[in-house]
């Protein structure tokens, strides 16, 4: 299942960006489009990470929100995110490397979409938070060329019809030398050149 391996790409790079988190970079402020929380901070995107990655299990194994009650609110990171985020980004891994139906129905906020459909979605919105938080705490940081590859494949031909339904802002206009990942960023409406 192609988006199986979209999900540990895409997941493996958001960590690789989170694991490099210093302390003082947690209050940063982080864009208000990024967060439900008032003036978020780099802190409060790590915490949605945070409890996206809490849920997977439990959505991997048919559980609904009711189901799961209030165990993911509150305060998931305490006094080590980083090391907190990992603990849990764990145990997604190892739910995901699990012999999954990918037809089978899984529970979601907004709707019950098979397991693939599920992935894709976690997919697509992990890889490209690797990028933008990077880009956001000014890092010169490139997504995995295998990452690129793959979510050319499955999410490449997707784009405009996300785009409709609002999960992806207006393109952006490519440099004459964007290579594979910046023509893929332009596509989706998040590249900006390192200023």
């Amino acid at each position: 299942m192609k988006q199986k391996e979209l999900f540990l790409q895409a997941d493996a790079a958001l960590r690789s960006v989170i694991d490099r988190i210093t302390p003082d970079q947690l209050d940063r402020p982080a864009p208000a489009e990024w967060s439900r929380t008032p003036n978020p901070t780099v802190r409060d995107i790590l915490a949605a990470h945070a409890r996206d990655e809490a849920w997977v299990p439990d959505v991997l194994h048919g559980r609904t929100i009711d189901d799961a009650g209030d165990s993911y609110n509150g305060d998931l990171l305490g006094d080590d995110p980083v090391a907190a985020y990992d603990r849990l980004n764990d145990l997604a891994t190892a739910a995901v490397n699990e012999d999954l139906d990918p037809d089978a129905i899984v529970h979601l906020s907004y709707g019950d979409f098979p397991v693939q459909d599920y992935l894709e979605h976690t997919s697509t919105y992990r890889a490209f938070q690797a990028w933008s938080i990077a880009r956001q705490l000014g890092w010169d940081y490139s997504l995995p060329a295998p990452l690129v590859e793959i979510l050319w494949e499955v999410i490449g031909p997707q784009i405009d019809g996300f785009r409709a339904m609002g999960v992806f802002p207006p393109a952006i206009e490519a440099p004459a030398d964007a290579d594979s990942e910046t023509l893929l960023l332009c596509r989706v409406g998040y590249w900006a050149p390192m200023g």
